[in-house]
C-alpha cells in the first residue's frame, strides 16, 4: 500500500503486569507525544468517584486516573466510562492526562484511554492492587501497561487483597456477575464448575434469590 492514512492500525492491545491477559487501546485518537506516557494513579472504584474528583479540581496534568471495579464482574455489565471521557475531551487537562480502566469507552472516545484491562479487579486482578501515586507507564510503540512496582511489593499487596463486596447480592445482576468471565474472555457467562449436569444442581440455586419460598 504506497498512500496509507496511517502506518499503524486504529486499535493497539497492550500487555503488562496491569494487564497480563491484555488491555485495548484506541490508537487513532493519540497524538504523537501520547506514544510514551509515565505518571502517577489517581485510583477510583468507580467512574462517580473519578468524576467527581475531576470537578473538584483534584486530578492534575501528568496523572494517569485509574478507574477499576467497572469490569464485566465488578460493573457489573462493563459500563461505557462516557462521562468521564467526555468531560476531559472538553478540558485542557484532557490532553495532558491518561485514562485506564477495566471498563470501556465508546467509539468517539479520544486521548490516551486504555480500557477492557483483564484481568479485571474484582478477579484479583492487578489493576485492584492499584494504590494512589503509584506510577503507571504506558508503552504505546511497546505493546507494554505497567505499574512500575517491585515484585516483592505486588507479592505483599496481593497477599493482602479481598475482593470487593459485589454490588448485588440477588437477582439478576448478582448472577451475572457471578458467572461473568472477563473481557479478555468475551465477557460471557460461564457454568460454575462445579456444575457437571443440571442434577448437580442443588434446586436452591434455580430459585430467583429474591423469591420466598412456599
Amino acid at each position: 500500500m504506497t498512500s496509507m492514512h496511517s502506518p499503524r492500525g486504529g486499535l493497539r492491545v497492550l500487555h503488562g503486569n496491569l494487564a497480563a491477559e491484555g488491555s485495548v487501546l484506541k490508537t487513532g485518537a493519540l497524538l504523537p507525544e501520547q506514544l510514551l506516557f509515565r505518571g502517577p494513579a489517581r485510583v477510583f472504584d468507580r467512574e462517580e468517584y473519578a468524576v467527581e474528583a475531576l470537578k473538584a479540581g483534584e486530578i492534575a496534568a501528568g496523572n494517569v486516573i485509574v478507574v477499576r471495579c467497572e469490569g464485566p464482574r465488578g460493573g457489573p455489565g462493563m459500563r461505557e466510562m462516557l462521562t468521564l471521557t467526555s468531560m476531559l475531551s472538553g478540558m485542557t487537562i484532557g490532553a495532558a492526562v491518561a485514562l485506564v480502566t477495566d471498563g470501556r469507552f465508546s467509539g468517539g472516545s479520544r486521548g490516551l484511554c486504555v480500557g477492557h484491562v483483564s484481568p479485571e479487579a474484582a478477579e484479583g486482578g492487578m489493576i485492584g492492587l492499584l494504590t494512589d501515586g503509584d506510577v503507571i507507564e504506558i508503552d504505546v510503540a511497546g505493546g507494554r501497561l505497567d505499574a512500575l512496582l517491585s515484585s516483592d511489593e505486588i507479592s505483599e499487596r496481593r497477599a493482602r487483597w479481598s475482593p470487593p463486596a459485589p454490588r448485588f447480592d440477588k437477582g439478576w445482576l448478582a448472577r451475572y456477575a457471578a458467572l461473568v468471565s472477563n473481557a479478555s474472555r468475551g465477557a460471557v457467562l460461564q457454568p460454575p464448575a462445579a456444575y457437571r449436569s443440571p442434577a448437580d444442581v442443588p434446586r436452591e440455586s434455580m430459585l430467583e434469590p429474591a423469591m420466598e419460598r412456599p
